[in-house]
């Protein structure tokens, strides 16, 4: 009896040992829940990614990239990552020589001079330059807004005046604006218990922020929106949909006021997910202004934006726990609408995109 007692506690030690080891961050059960399954591995239309990153294409062989894309059903990716001057012009000399018709590159402003002397007329000169070798349109990274600072050292609004000429140039020259600010307000929140994100600001800490740095959420939040009013006649596609996604009334009232602005759903299907009569109600509405994209380049994790966007699934899961520890539904959208959101409203936004390469 006593080697038996024993034995058991020895048992028991383990068991406890072995799950003080498994933190509850590992914590991941696998749903018992039994309902109809339709995973989607390749998107029901061909679709533009409007939200890539490739840094390396001035030398990437871009086959593998190619292999990937007709996979899933991507006609063209939209490279946003395209630099500026000589740099740029490599990657659409690869592009050119390759694969013209597949790939849309953007080109990027350095806000680091703002404030020398005739810096924005520089900036939109180069910018035209740009867009003369081949770029169809400008990705604001969101260095704008929470790092860049002008030549004295103070940060540099995203309404900030002296970046007016380029807003403008890009309205002149009809080339679109894809803008991503701040991050999401969870991360300026306190890091409690209430804070959804509180699982990745716990394992990815250097994403917290202070309510204050480098400025509250909502101010610089607004600095964008009144940029875009500011600029009427330039076309802005707000990333992640301007980190609005889990408001969507107010993102619907938002687009109401400003006309010129669409939205991106790149790094917010989760949410989307989680509410799935709301948001299809939002995309029938707003179908002409809302983009595919995808951001992070993933291949793996695109199948979850097609089932969210076309099934009816049920409590599917989301492939990254600490973002969203919630389970997807599906939104079942309309063919119509689909058809906007992958690619009939990239074709109006960016110029020179091959139409031939989409049906219907």
């Amino acid at each position: 009896m006593k080697n038996y007692s024993f034995t058991l506690i020895l048992i028991l030690l383990a068991c406890c040992a072995s799950a003080q080891e498994m933190g509850f961050e590992e914590y991941n059960p696998t749903s018992t829940l039994v309902v109809p399954e339709n995973p989607v591995e390749k998107a029901k239309f061909t679709f533009i990614d409007v939200h890539s990153h490739q840094f390396n294409m001035e030398s990437q062989d871009l086959s593998g990239l190619i292999r990937d894309m007709d996979h899933m059903n991507m006609g063209v990716m939209v490279n946003l990552s395209g630099g500026s001057g000589t740099g740029l012009q490599a990657k659409l000399k690869n592009v050119n020589e390759h694969y013209p018709n597949r790939f849309v590159v953007f080109a990027n402003v350095d806000f680091s001079g703002v404030g020398s002397p005739n810096w924005g007329e520089k900036a939109a000169a180069q910018l035209e330059a740009d867009v003369r070798s081949g770029a169809k349109g400008l990705k604001i990274y969101k260095s704008l807004g929470l790092r860049y600072k002008d030549v004295e050292g103070y940060r540099v609004a995203i309404d900030d005046p002296r970046l007016d000429p380029v807003w403008k140039k890009c309205g002149e020259l009809g080339i679109p604006v894809l803008i991503h600010a701040a991050d999401p307000k969870s991360f300026w929140d306190p890091m409690d218990g209430n804070n959804e994100r509180w699982l990745e600001l716990k394992t990815r800490p250097r994403r917290k922020r202070s309510a204050t740095n480098p400025a509250p959420w909502q101010q610089i939040i607004d600095e964008q929106h009144r940029m875009f009013k500011k600029h009427p006649n330039t076309k802005f596609i707000n990333a992640h949909m301007g980190w609005y996604a889990n408001n969507l009334e107010r993102l619907g009232e938002l687009l109401d006021e400003m006309p010129n602005m669409y939205v991106g759903i790149g790094a917010i299907i989760a949410e989307l997910g989680r509410q799935p009569r709301q948001a299809h109600t939002f995309f029938v509405k707003y179908q002409d202004r809302i983009l595919f994209g995808k951001d992070s380049w993933k291949p793996e994790e695109f199948p979850t934006y097609f089932r969210v966007l076309e099934t009816d699934d049920e409590y599917f899961p989301y492939y990254k726990k600490y973002h969203a520890f919630w389970a997807m539904y599906g939104l079942d959208l309309p063919d119509e609408v689909l058809k906007k959101v992958y690619y009939k409203n990239a074709i109006k936004l960016i110029p020179g995109i091959d139409a031939s390469l989409f049906k219907g």
